[in-house]
């Protein structure tokens, strides 16, 4: 894959970080990304959720159809990546504790 011109990724970046609500975030993907895409960001972050609770493959396969190479895909993220589902998954179960 080709990299992505650190100028173009800084002000997208900016730009997800200018959104204050769900609203312009729903609004803002809709208009960026195909249903598709869309979907398939979704999907990876909820087989993040779903490693991060310990299911297996097979289980993750079967809530959610996504095949088990996007699921090794994330796995690997969430193993050796950046930390980005790390923090996304921390927060976001901090933010549900708090809100439960």
């Amino acid at each position: 894959m080709d990299k992505i011109d650190p100028n173009i990724a800084q002000q997208f970046f900016k730009a997800v970080l200018s959104l204050k609500t769900e609203q312009e975030c729903r609004s803002f993907f809709e208009d960026v990304c195909t249903i598709k895409e869309f979907q398939d960001l979704a999907q990876r972050l909820q087989v993040a959720f779903l490693l991060d609770e310990g299911k297996n493959y097979q289980e993750i396969s079967k809530i959610t159809s996504v095949s088990s190479a996007t699921i090794s895909r994330v796995n690997r993220c969430l193993v050796y990546g950046d930390g980005g589902y790390r923090t996304v998954i921390g927060r976001l179960r901090k933010e549900g504790d708090n809100n439960g």
